[in-house]
């Protein structure tokens, strides 16, 4: 007869906030993951301790868990050049591994205004670049991408209806308190215009930033949405801690 057995399992912890849900506006899904700051453990990655780029979700979520930290959210934060890395300002754990990028240029990222995405002790905001110049927050974790989606509450000047330019997009937008992030993916192709109308109408919010379109990707597991197989390059996630509990149960 058993008399004692030991059960072991394995949590994360602490409490986290991450509220991951599936939505549609205006006739188009999209899946959003809605980050609380002081509550969910939100960073920035890009390289391995040995230096090597991370790249891909599985490879973060063993690079987390050797240290017993869970990854519970990651989506890739931002343009990059063709070596993976930051096509513009980029801060890790106070790092600053490239300076801000002012000047204008082609494609998305140069179509200004674009923004930061900054996360601070107290607060995490998306800023225009040039705003970002002048309050010189200091950030714990920043990533430049473009262009802005939402300037005080207002689209992108530059974004038009009668855009045919199309592509699964995904961005990210803060909430004027500077206490939540929300971070949104499509999961149809469509406009700049109509993808700041997500965060400007269906999300209330006044201030959001485009990441990136077409290699855009997310991990959230609570909604069953894997993206792997495509190499990326700045990526941010929510993590928690692993924690063993022994539970003794007797069974007779």
């Amino acid at each position: 007869m058993i008399r004692l057995a030991v059960i072991v399992c394995f949590l994360a912890g602490p409490a986290f906030a991450l509220k991951c849900q599936n939505n549609s506006f205006k006739g188009i899904s999209f899946s959003q993951c809605e980050v609380t700051l002081h509550q969910d453990d939100i960073r920035l990655f890009l390289r391995d301790d040995t230096g090597a780029m991370l790249g891909h979700f599985p490879t973060l979520r063993e690079y987390l868990a050797n240290q017993n930290l869970n990854l519970l959210f990651a989506m890739n934060a931002g343009m990059y050049r063709p070596d993976y890395s930051p096509a513009g300002y980029f801060v890790e754990e106070g790092q600053e591994i490239r300076h801000v990028m002012t000047r204008p240029g082609p494609g998305n990222f140069g179509l200004l205004p674009n923004g930061i995405l900054c996360i601070t002790e107290n607060r995490v905001d998306v800023y225009e670049t040039q705003a970002f110049l002048r309050r010189s927050p200091s950030c714990r974790f920043a990533t430049q991408s473009g262009p802005m989606l939402v300037i005080d509450g207002t689209l992108h000047p530059k974004f038009t209806t009668t855009s045919k330019s199309k592509f699964i997009r995904n961005g990210v937008g803060t909430t004027s308190d500077g206490q939540k992030a929300f971070f949104v993916i499509s999961n149809a192709p469509l406009t700049l215009h109509m993808f700041g109308r997500y965060f400007k109408d269906h999300l209330n919010l006044k201030s959001a930033l485009y990441l990136d379109g077409n290699v855009s990707h997310l991990y959230a597991p609570v909604i069953n949405r894997r993206d792997f197989g495509r190499k990326l390059g700045p990526m941010i996630g929510v993590v928690g801690s692993v924690k063993k509990n022994n539970n003794r149960a007797r069974l007779k």
